[in-house]
């Protein structure tokens, strides 16, 4: 049995399982972080020395940092997610760690502000300046996705993971954003996919 340690409201932990549920994959899944806690007691310190989540334990092999759990999990199952081509295994690396380093800091400002901030307390520039540091990298997907059917090629591979859960925060920000028709059409065909149900149709928290 796979344990996942972590709440839905991460959007880290929102990759894994959607990682999982892509897979046909079995996973426990234990609320951790936030105000549910645990995340700093000596016993989870033990397996995630950050403090954070998600957590993945696999027997008694654990492993943190969500984007190479997702990696390990495609890996782990042989799936075709986890490309053998030497050089689209690394495509899709690339644009996962594009996603990490990239995408994620830069929509997180607006997330905070929207749906972790109480309304009065809200800064409407730190708003303005997250948005304007997202738009444009979105506007790269889109560019990317008009010569594509996905991520990393003509099928789905583990790099569309990361990325369909930053398009499912960012676009749940009550916000308006440009029209992006590759991205959108690309976002279309995980919503209709079963495995994204529990994942990219969760209200943000």
């Amino acid at each position: 049995m796979l344990s996942l340690w972590g709440r839905t409201s991460s959007i880290n932990v929102r990759k894994v399982m959607l990682c999982a549920q892509v897979l046909g994959l079995e996973v426990e899944r234990i609320d951790a972080g936030l105000a549910y806690g645990i995340v700093n007691t000596p016993d989870y310190r033990g397996k995630n020395p950050n403090g954070l989540v998600p957590l993945l334990e696999d027997g008694d092999f654990t492993l943190w940092e969500s984007n190479v759990i997702v990696r390990y999990l495609c890996c782990r199952e042989g799936s075709s997610l986890y490309p053998q081509d030497i050089r689209q295994r690394f495509n899709a690396e690339r644009w996962m760690d594009w996603q990490q380093t990239e995408l994620n800091p830069a929509g997180s400002p607006a997330f905070k502000q929207w749906i972790r901030t109480p309304a009065e307390q809200r800064n409407p520039q730190v708003i303005a300046a997250s948005v304007a540091a997202t738009e444009p990298l979105f506007a790269q997907l889109d560019e990317h996705l008009s010569k594509q059917a996905f991520m990393a090629g003509d099928a789905l591979s583990m790099a569309d993971i990361p990325i369909a859960c930053e398009v499912h925060r960012w676009w749940g920000l009550p916000q308006p954003r440009p029209a992006w028709p590759n991205l959108e059409r690309w976002y279309a065909q995980w919503l209709s996919l079963p495995a994204s149900r529990g994942v990219l149709d969760l209200p943000l928290s």
